[in-house]
């Protein structure tokens, strides 16, 4: 089955981006083996050279690193993958209030929508 891509940004940045989501939210594990190039490719059905360079991405960021024979495993380093929670995190963030004010809220509003939001689903 193919993964869902948008036209907005490069198709690896996206894989990336997925990829360290998962890291993220601790679906796949510090220290965790990942699929290979090929396996992750035909899941995602894209070619293994678009898998390749989000792997490089996600290698360069910290998230993943590679063992010579025995493939790639998620970073050990716990404060990486929350500092790169907090990012993730500012950055939802950043682009939620950015379109609550384009829709005329100002930011006691978007506080008050929030808390609501929160209390009535959580």
């Amino acid at each position: 089955m193919s993964w869902n891509f948008d036209e907005k940004s490069p198709i690896y940045i996206q894989i990336a981006k997925y990829i360290k989501m998962k890291i993220i939210s601790q679906e796949i594990k510090s220290g965790d083996q990942l699929p290979t190039v090929r396996e992750l490719a035909e899941e995602a059905g894209v070619n293994p050279n678009t898998m390749q360079r989000a792997f490089s991405e996600l290698e360069q960021e910290g998230m993943v690193f590679s063992k010579r024979t025995s493939g790639r495993f998620v970073t050990e380093d716990e404060k990486l993958i929350k500092q790169k929670r907090h990012e993730l995190a500012t950055e939802e963030l950043q682009s939620f209030v950015q379109n609550m004010h384009h829709i005329g809220f100002d930011t006691s509003d978007i506080i008050a929508v929030l808390e609501s939001y929160v209390k009535e689903n959580h």
